[in-house]
């Protein structure tokens, strides 16, 4: 957090010398201009957090409907209907989305999220990126500020950091066909995807998916051979060829959106957590001043209490 903004923890003591009044009185103006930036940032978030909140939570069931069907379709389908979206591969070169915000001060939002992709690559990927073949993808710019310092021998792709500015279909379909279409041509065997899940303005949960290859529905025996009970019109070929694409498609909108949200109220809440923190501070730099005032006034009685004694003793 930058300097001048309280931190999101408990507020600090104290310490000023109670004699120098206008070191303090600059000290309660500096909190004051930076209690009202919180406040203000505070109301911008939560007025974008209803937005956003309103467009995942409208998504997500459609979204996670659209998953479980296509997972259902692509573990059960006949051989010669097979898609490239679900074919497993030995994973010899990997990406790694990872979505976070373009701005701070949002608490550690935007670490747990680097934290989630760090352990993508230390335990899942840690041979991939050993020989060389680790490719990441970053959305938003805090994740790739973060690796672009450290993680030299990874190959970092910053082409889509700007796409928070626009999360229409439209446009982040063509981020995810890009994507789908670098895993269908075999330059990733497999695609996970690190972003932040949304649950409300106080809890986001730093989550890692399988993008691609589609993961296999499991059986409560772990038999992956269950059928799926599904009646493809006008033939399962021709539907799945359009049906595939645009499942994914959504579901990669719904990670973005997941992510919005949680950036929203990741910030709404540490703003609120700041602006208290700044008024826990203005209290006892109030305090503070007051003991100064009274130190002063007792110090300038005394002076001319023994003035006047002075003078009735000479």
């Amino acid at each position: 957090m930058p300097e001048g903004f309280p931190p999101s923890g408990p507020a600090p003591s104290i310490r000023i010398m109670a004699g120098n009044l206008k070191e303090v009185r600059e000290r309660i103006r500096s909190v004051q201009n930076t209690q009202q930036i919180t406040k203000a940032m505070k109301m911008v978030s939560a007025s974008k957090l209803r937005r956003a909140q309103m467009a995942i939570q409208q998504m997500r069931p459609y979204a996670d409907k659209l998953d479980s069907m296509l997972r259902n379709i692509l573990s059960n389908l006949d051989g010669g209907s097979d898609t490239v979206y679900n074919l497993e591969r030995s994973v010899n070169r990997a990406c790694i989305v990872v979505v976070t915000s373009n701005r701070g001060l949002c608490g550690a939002f935007n670490t747990n999220v680097i934290k989630a992709a760090l352990r993508l690559i230390e335990e899942k990927y840690a041979d991939v990126r050993k020989n060389g073949n680790l490719t990441m993808i970053f959305i938003g710019k805090k994740g790739y500020d973060f690796f672009r310092k450290r993680y030299r021998d990874i190959r970092l792709v910053n082409d889509y950091v700007e796409l928070f500015n626009d999360l229409t279909f439209d446009n982040v379909s063509k981020v995810a066909g890009e994507i789908m279409h670098a895993f269908e041509s075999a330059q990733f065997d497999a695609v996970d995807v690190a972003y932040g899940r949304f649950k409300n303005a106080a809890m986001q949960f730093p989550t890692t998916e399988q993008f691609l290859p589609v993961p296999k529905v499991q059986t409560e025996s772990g038999d992956n051979n269950k059928r799926a009970d599904y009646i493809f019109e006008p033939d399962q070929e021709g539907l799945l060829q359009y049906l595939v694409p645009s499942i994914l498609k959504t579901q990669f909108q719904k990670f973005l959106l997941d992510t919005h949200a949680s950036e929203h109220g990741a910030r709404m809440t540490a703003m609120d957590k700041a602006s208290e923190n700044a008024e826990e501070m203005l209290k006892e730099l109030r305090i503070t001043y007051n003991k100064a005032r009274q130190e002063a006034i007792t110090k300038e009685i005394l002076e001319i209490v023994g003035g006047a004694a002075a003078l009735e003793n000479g």
